[in-house]
């Protein structure tokens, strides 16, 4: 357990590198005393900071929603972070990769709330009664952390290490599509570089969004009609490169784009 200035000290460190897009060192190396209530509060620091220069969270990412990537990790839940308006991106606006470090691409399925969720007694019934509909999205992720050196509370104290999100137009309601069972394909300047499946996300993409729920009420937080969610990527992490133009195609459910300047 960190103290509270060692908290404050290091979610400056993050906010630093995210502004001057240079990378710190792994922090659980610096900090071997660090746990996971550390690494959460690290991230609510950053993102209190950003709601008192003018910004508004949207929504809110799940990570670590695979079974090998919490075995990678050495943990048996995801994690989370925050998603805000500055993050969201445009299918027809490139992305200036100047702005980030090392920057890498996920395909999921993503939420869009139409009603509050429940806190600490969500259940996936409560999910799928508040999800207006689902959208085809592409969640932009990079990491102010070296080399993407990361452990568990490295991610968690750099915002689960989000950076940016954007949703095709298309908009599939809950009943109109089995969430278990889309396949996305990836492509990148034509080419085919990635496959998966909804159901990479822990059997199920609607666990992954109630868990969140139930998660982020321990801190206080509440999911709301309007946010975003994503429940974590179907397939694996691409890097990103400038001229790089992606392409996600979701059976049943439309495509995304996302293109690097």
């Amino acid at each position: 357990m960190l103290t509270t200035s060692m908290r404050a000290e290091l979610a400056a460190e993050l906010a630093r590198a995210e502004l001057d897009r240079v990378a710190v060192s792994p922090i659980a190396d610096r900090y071997p005393g660090i746990d996971v209530v550390d690494a959460y509060e690290i991230q609510l620091l950053n993102i209190r900071r950003k709601l008192d220069d003018g910004g508004k969270i949207v929504g809110h990412k799940v990570g670590l929603s695979s079974k090998a990537m919490q075995q990678m990790m050495g943990v048996d839940e995801p994690d989370y972070g925050h998603l805000l308006a500055d993050m969201e991106l445009s299918e027809d606006v490139p992305v200036d990769t100047s702005k980030f470090l090392l920057p890498r691409v996920e395909v999921e399925v993503g939420f869009v709330l139409g009603a509050d969720l429940p806190g600490e007694d969500c259940t996936e019934a409560d999910v799928l009664a508040a999800t207006v509909a689902y959208a085809p999205a592409i969640e932009l992720i990079d990491s102010r952390i070296t080399d993407w050196r990361i452990g568990l509370c490295d991610t968690i104290s750099d915002n689960a290490s989000s950076a940016g999100f954007v949703l095709g137009k298309e908009r599939v309601a809950p009943a109109d599509i089995d969430i278990t069972g889309i396949d996305a394909t990836l492509t990148c300047n034509g080419a085919v570089i990635a496959e998966g499946r909804s159901d990479a996300v822990l059997g199920d993409p609607v666990i992954a969004v109630a868990w969140l729920a139930r998660k982020v009420a321990s801190f206080g937080v509440r999911l709301k009609a309007g946010d975003v969610v994503l429940p974590g990527s179907c397939t694996r992490a691409i890097d990103a490169r400038p001229g790089d133009a992606f392409h996600a195609e979701f059976t049943g459910l439309g495509s995304v784009r996302l293109h690097f300047a």
